[in-house]
């Protein structure tokens, strides 16, 4: 049994040393969906299209965004939602403004998912 203990926590430790690693090298600091909503600065609300409203298109958008060192967005990718309605809520998305994320004194990328909900 000890040596089965062992590996697992030496796979606990090298698991932990690549995510470590990962973070250092650039990737982008998880937020909560609160914290990215709290750092908006510009919001542009998405248009509902003609096409979902005559077809009564409802429904959530789920988006994943990431955002620079200097608060603009950089990539939107979408995390759940109908196609229709995903593109303009992305297409707004990319037009937010933020305020940079810092993180030991110097601004870094974070990566948030964002909610738009549309409604007849």
């Amino acid at each position: 049994m000890a040596k089965h203990t062992t590996t697992f926590f030496i796979a606990g430790v090298v698991l932990s040393v690549m995510a470590g690693f990962a973070a250092a090298q650039g990737g982008p600091r998880k937020v909560s969906t609160a914290e990215a909503m709290n750092a908006a600065v510009s919001k542009v609300q998405p248009e509902y299209p003609a096409m979902a409203r005559q077809l009564k298109i409802t429904g959530s958008v789920d988006l994943e965004v990431v955002i620079g060192e200097t608060g603009a967005v950089e990539s939107v990718t979408p995390v759940s939602g109908n196609p229709v309605l995903t593109k303009p809520a992305a297409d707004s998305l990319r037009k937010w403004k933020f305020k940079p994320f810092v993180q030991d004194g110097s601004p870094v990328k974070a990566q948030a998912v964002l909610k738009f909900n549309f409604a007849n």
